[in-house]
């Protein structure tokens, strides 16, 4: 899908600049932990200029015609003093929020405590609804440590406790041969991995069944190609048309922005075959339908061993050091 163009008054002058109608934020970064005021400073400036990581080229990105948000975080506390401001604008949003248990192991060395996530998780929830928070735990790690067990009891002890503020949990299978820079950064941490295979997939989605018929939540892999529907588990769209659908109580602005009619009965609502849009840059098994991510790569002090996101935590430190919530990007490339 080609985004709407339009020009917008820049620090650079007028510039041309793409009006997405969805904007993850982000894939790439935790916006909500360490970009928040960022984020609301561009909201209120109207743009945000974002660099394409594989040419470098500035691309700049009007909210003008913005008709969602998704955030992605692992931890959203420093965003909830802002949320009364979007609430206030009537754009819809959700929250993916990542919430593991690698603490033994160091492999999130810098999110805060268990405890202090799952109570932003349940304040975040109580505040916009279970529907609009989604759990989860991704990705799912192998080491000469942690078994498909282990795993299976760290998951049961996070949703006993978060299974009544959310409906959904999603995860995604550890592909670390697939990122040199993940098996590198795991290797130099010394933990010593092992991929999933078909045998632990399905052993870890029979375990999980069992939770999920207790908790009364869906379960989801997230572009994952292996089928696990005997297991009551399906294909999840992070970037979700149908809940955007739901949360934003079927706004004609949202549904004319994808070339649907708003139904004639209200209480239709239609179906993401109305709005099946794929994005195209993601893998071959995302179902997320078309959005622009804001993210910029190595700005995430996370420094979770198994990221894709993060190059090295050096590179994320220098980077940080550029890091302004005044800037049009997320790394400012100028005085501010």
């Amino acid at each position: 899908m080609k985004w709407p163009s339009v020009t917008i008054d820049t620090i650079d002058g007028p510039q041309k600049a793409v009006a997405p109608y969805i904007i993850s934020a982000s894939r790439s970064t935790d916006i909500p932990a360490f970009h928040a005021q960022w984020f609301f400073n561009r909201l209120k400036a109207g743009y945000c200029r974002w660099s394409n990581p594989f040419n470098g080229r500035a691309v700049y990105v009007s909210f003008e015609h913005v008709r969602a948000f998704v955030f992605w975080t692992k931890n959203a506390a420093p965003m909830l003093p802002f949320l009364p401001e979007l609430d206030r604008r009537g754009v819809p949003y959700y929250f993916q929020f990542t919430i593991n248990d690698y603490d033994a192991e160091g492999l999130e060395p810098h999110v805060p405590p268990l405890a202090e996530r799952l109570a932003t998780f349940k304040r975040l929830s109580q505040m916009l609804g279970k529907e609009r928070v989604i759990w989860r735990y991704d990705p799912l790690l192998l080491t000469d440590t942690i078994t498909v067990e282990k795993l299976l009891a760290r998951v049961e002890r996070i949703g006993q406790e978060l299974s009544p503020y959310t409906e959904k949990l999603v995860f995604s299978f550890a592909d670390i041969a697939g990122y040199a820079k993940v098996e590198k950064n795991l290797t130099e941490a010394g933990v010593h991995f092992r991929e999933f295979d078909a045998t632990s997939m399905h052993a870890f989605a029979a375990g999980l069944s069992r939770l999920l018929g207790a908790w009364d939540i869906t379960g989801c892999t997230c572009a994952e190609a292996v089928d696990l529907s005997a297991y009551g588990i399906g294909h999840n769209r992070c970037i979700d048309g149908e809940l955007l659908l739901r949360i934003s109580g079927n706004a004609p602005a949202f549904l004319n922005a994808f070339g649907v009619e708003p139904p004639a009965d209200p209480s239709g609502l239609p179906t993401i075959d109305s709005i099946r849009l794929k994005d195209k840059g993601q893998r071959k098994a995302c179902g997320c339908i078309v959005s622009k991510d804001i993210g910029q790569y190595n700005t995430c002090p996370h420094l979770c061993r198994y990221c894709y996101a993060n190059t090295s935590p050096t590179i994320v430190k220098r980077n940080m050091e550029r890091v302004s919530a005044e800037s049009e990007a997320i790394m400012a490339d100028r005085a501010v």
